[in-house]
This record gives structure tokens, sequence and C-alpha cells, in this order.
């Protein structure tokens, strides 16, 4: 078959008329295939989406807008930060809402901003966007909003500030933190101190209520929370404190920067890791296998997460009269490295603990959370 050429001498772009013909069907239903309507056979489906697939044809959005009435534009408020979770949520939505055929127009608040999310969603929405995400959000004193497209929340419960029509997606962060309480009681540590997130990221309290929950299903002490900014600064300043505790074995951190400045400020105390401390993350941003000592943590999927969501959010643009669809949800994996070991023999009370054997760099996952 002869392609068309360019202006520039070289192949045009694929049309539609090009996909009908590679898939022997006719135009229309090539374009009721790619805008995703019902009553297409799984066959025809099929054989428009390869021939789309190999010719390299895209659906031109504007057309898509004409003939449905949305502008194939999904909105995100997220806060302006290069913090590792809440950059690669963002990355992973910009990668879904793209491979969905949907543009994404970004909208930054600041932490401490009064009503900033509120602000940043009434920009979106003059904007005409079909749905909106909230990425990482955090307690406003502001009024819940009320807003008629669809909504996805990342990182929060449901219905958190945006009304009925919200979907939330993400990971059990309780469940993650139980997981490494519970991996570090396992080797036989009396209690776990927990370096926190700022209160009010609904994260951050999310994973001092699964730190929590593990120490209380084992009866044993909480001790006083020490509380980070995320940041690998704050994690030092708290472990220069933590390290003046006598009964300091093991600390879970609420995410892998805070970790690492801990573990620097512990060396700096003269404490070893894993030999006098352990030490937990949360996150398993790329650095926490190459620290010193490579650091054991519990992975957050990301792009999982961020795929998951967009594929329901734009299910509920698509469908306005379908019920709101529910996120699956993600397994709990802990991934083992060196920077966790049992105690010390002077901090050791109470029965013995059999430990399996992991190599320093070597993985092991939790069971899927229930």
């Amino acid at each position: 078959m002869t392609r068309a050429r360019g202006r520039d001498g070289g192949p045009a772009a694929p049309r539609g008329v090009d996909v009908a013909r590679a898939a022997g069907v006719s135009q229309k239903t090539v374009s009721r295939v790619l805008n995703g309507e019902r009553y297409v056979s799984v066959d025809v489906q099929r054989r428009v989406l390869e021939a789309a697939d190999r010719l390299g044809y895209r659906l031109n959005n504007a057309a898509r807008a004409l003939a449905s009435g949305r502008s194939r534009a999904i909105g995100v408020v997220a806060l302006g930060t290069a913090l590792y979770g809440p950059a690669s949520l963002l990355l992973g939505v910009e990668r879904a809402a793209r491979d969905a055929g949907y543009a994404l127009s970004v909208v930054n608040t600041l932490e401490g901003d009064q009503g900033g999310v509120g602000g940043a969603v009434q920009s979106l929405l003059e904007r005409g966007v079909d749905g909106i995400v909230v990425s990482e959000p955090i307690d406003e004193d502001a009024e819940p909003l009320a807003l008629e497209v669809p909504v996805l929340v990342l990182g929060a419960p449901a219905g958190t500030r945006t009304g009925e029509r919200t979907i939330a997606a993400g990971v059990d962060s309780e469940a993650l933190a139980r997981a490494a309480t519970d991996h570090l009681l396992d080797l036989g540590h009396r209690t776990v101190h927990h370096l926190a997130g700022p209160e009010r990221w609904f994260a951050a309290r999310d994973r001092l209520a699964g730190w929590r929950q593990a120490l209380a299903a084992r009866g044993r002490e909480q001790p006083p929370v020490a509380e980070g900014d995320w940041s690998a600064a704050s994690g030092y300043a708290a472990g220069r404190e933590l390290a003046a505790r006598d009964d300091l074995t093991a600390v879970f951190a609420a995410n892998d920067d805070m970790a690492v400045g801990l573990i620097s400020a512990l060396t700096d105390a003269g404490l070893r890791v894993p030999q006098d401390v352990s030490v937990v993350g949360f996150d398993d941003i790329p650095l926490a296998a190459y620290v010193r000592p490579p650091l054991t943590t519990v992975r957050q999927p990301f792009d999982a997460v961020a795929h998951e969501g967009l594929r329901l959010l734009v299910h509920a643009i698509e469908n306005p009269e379908a019920e709101l669809p529910m996120a699956q949800g993600q397994p709990v994996e802990l991934v083992v490295r060196s920077s966790t070991a049992p105690p010390p023999a002077r901090a050791g009370s109470g029965p013995a603990v059999h430990h399996t054997e992991h190599p320093p760099t070597g993985e092991a996952h939790a069971p899927p959370a229930a």
C-alpha cells in the first residue's frame, strides 16, 4: 500500500481511513472502537486496535471532544513539592492520562496555603476539565467541595472534601506500616520507635496508625513519637534525639528520606546500624538500595496506583450514569535489606526468636493485604 507524503516529503501521519482499510472495517467502526463505544464485537475491537497500533495512529483529541462534548482534559491538584512519593505519583498520573488519550492540566498548591486545594480546583473547573485528581492531600480548614465532575483522590479516604463523586485509590498505608513494624518485632525487638511525617498529611497519620496497631496487637509499649517533615534533614534532627535513648533498638521511619537522615545521625552518635539499632523506611526510593547499609523498606507501587486510579476516573468520566467503581487493593511488599537485624544482646529479653537469613540486598515479600 502506498502511503501519502507529508509536506516535508516524509510519510504523512496515518488517518482513520488507513486504520479502517487495514482492519477491514468502516471508518465509523474505527471511530466507535477508539472512542470506547459499546456494541462492537471483541474481534472487531482487536482488529482495529492492532491496526491502529501497527500504523501508529492516535485519534485526534480535538475531534474526540467535538464528537463527545467533553474536553478530553483531566485536572490535577498537586502539592508543590519535589518529595519522591508525590512526584512519582504525578509522573504516573501523567503517563496514564496520556495512554488514555487525555491531556493533563496541573495546578500546584503549597502546604499551609489556606484554601489552596479549593482555589486550585476552581481554577481547573474554569478550564473545563472532565475530571480532577487530588494527589497526596493534606488537611485544610475549609468547607468540603461539592463537584459535578468525578474526582480521583490519591492517598486519602474517599469523600475527602470533594463530595459524593469521589474515587479513592492508593496503597493501604496502615497495612504497609504494620508490615514494617511486625518485621522488627519478628526479629526480636521489644518495641519499635516511630519517626512520623507531618500530622496534617493523611499518609503520615495512616502510617502512624499502622505502627500503633502492630504494637498493640502484641501488647508492646508505644514509645513517644518523633515527628519530621519528610526530609532527610528532619530525620537527622530526630535521630540526634533518639540516639540518646537507652531503650532504642529499632525505628520505623515514615519515609525513606527521613530514614536516611536518621541512619546518618545514629552513625554520628557512635551507634551501628543494624548491630545496635535497626531501621525500616517507607517508599523504596531508588537510593534505598545503595545507602550504607542498604535500607529495609516497604515498597509503594506508584505507577500501579496511578494507572488504576486513572482507569477508574476515565470510566467515571465516560460513563456518567454508572455507579462509581472501586479501586483494587495493592499488595503489601516488604523489601528486606541490611539495615535490620535482631537486637543487641544487651537489649534482649523474653523468648528467643528464630530468624530466616536474607542476603544483604535481597527482597522478601509479605503476603498480600487482606
